[in-house]
């Protein structure tokens, strides 16, 4: 009668207190990712690093690398071999006129395999002289466990990517304004049709509210592909997941288990901070012009260990930079940031400017 008593006295209280926290979401995805979008934090992962199939998605490398080209005001040609593309298609007939960027929209909003194919055949000069430019970016990036073989997603022994590769893409294309407004868009019409492009992502056009943009991707080898992105209270996430039978319900699971249990958190202050190097009494003012932020749960803050390096007067220390602050979470370096001797943003200043400005990017400052 005890025990039974204690099994109820249980139940209650679990009833009336339910638990919360780092339960992992659950997911269809044979692999999957969710990461934070400005710092890179990896949330969640199941196989994100097995090289497979991606179909579509890929298409979000043919977007950045057209977007990035200078040339979506340019015109391009349809050629036999685009508008004989297998698969998906936004109908262009051979010789048709579209500028590139009616053909990223076509291909973001509708899959297009033509308007990939003749996207690539103007940028790159060929279809092979464009792949070439989507594994250099590749590289660049350091989506080592990636390879392409077309600017569509069509099945190919050559051609495959990782969860992990392709939030680390996703990652890097939403810092462009342009493409992050193409791949946010419901509908759009170009003026070479009669027609309105209806955007293939129902997470963005009818699922998730809190849902900024994606690109859906399907063979039958594959399977269902899928990259999203999504804010909410401050926070932006990706999520990637690669043959998902249920993609649509896997990253809402995975959104919403991202926003609850992680805030981006200010590590650091922007103003004004007191420092003093080591056997010295001597104290110096450094300022921070910018609020540090990470993603952390609520029991992550109290771990977060920050230790800070002054330059010497007499070494290396310049007008602007007198030193750096560096933010460890379990062991693991997770931002850094300088520490300045002037209290104006010096953004204005020129060459300089241009040198916090890469140093913020490369940090995952800015």
């Amino acid at each position: 009668m005890r025990i039974v008593l204690c099994i109820v006295l249980i139940l209650i209280f679990t009833l009336m207190h339910p638990m919360s926290g780092q339960a992992a979401p659950t997911v269809s995805a044979t692999n999957a990712i969710l990461i934070e979008q400005s710092t890179g934090r990896v949330l969640f992962e199941k196989n994100a690093n097995e090289e497979q199939l991606i179909a579509s998605i890929t298409k979000l490398m043919t977007a950045i690398i057209a977007v990035e080209s200078g040339k979506m005001q340019e015109e391009a040609t349809a050629s036999r071999e685009a508008i004989y593309t297998e698969g998906s298609s936004i109908y262009l007939e051979q010789g048709e006129k579209m500028s590139i960027e009616d053909l990223v929209y076509g291909l973001i909003l509708r899959s297009g395999n033509d308007a990939a194919v003749t996207i690539s055949e103007h940028i790159g000069g060929s279809m092979e002289g464009f792949v070439y430019l989507m594994n250099e970016k590749a590289r660049w990036l350091g989506m080592t466990n990636s390879s392409f073989e077309n600017p569509h997603g069509l099945d190919s022994d050559n051609h495959y990517s990782t969860a992990y590769d392709m939030a680390m893409l996703m990652r890097y294309a939403m810092d462009n304004d342009q493409f992050r407004e193409i791949v946010g868009t419901k509908t759009y019409k170009s003026d070479r049709r009669s027609y309105s492009w209806q955007n293939k992502n129902k997470l963005l056009t009818q699922l998730y509210e809190n849902s900024t943009g994606g690109k859906t991707g399907y063979t039958r080898t594959a399977g269902r592909t899928l990259v999203s992105s999504a804010n909410k209270n401050g926070m932006d996430l990706i999520a990637v997941t690669i043959n998902a039978p249920d993609d649509w319900q896997d990253h809402i699971n995975l959104f919403e288990w991202g926003f609850e249990n992680y805030d981006m958190t200010s590590i650091a202050e922007e103003g004004q901070e007191k420092y003093r190097l080591k056997g010295s009494d001597k104290e110096t003012i450094g300022y921070l012009h910018h609020n540090v932020l990470f993603p952390l749960t609520e029991g992550e803050m109290a771990d977060v260990d920050k230790q800070t390096y002054l330059l010497n007067e007499n070494r290396g220390r310049t007008d602007d930079i007198i030193g750096k602050t560096m933010f460890h979470l379990d062991g693991e370096q997770i931002a850094e940031t300088p520490i300045f001797n002037d209290q104006l943003d010096i953004r204005g200043k020129g060459f300089f400017s241009n040198v916090l400005s890469t140093y913020k990017k490369v940090t995952g400052l800015d």
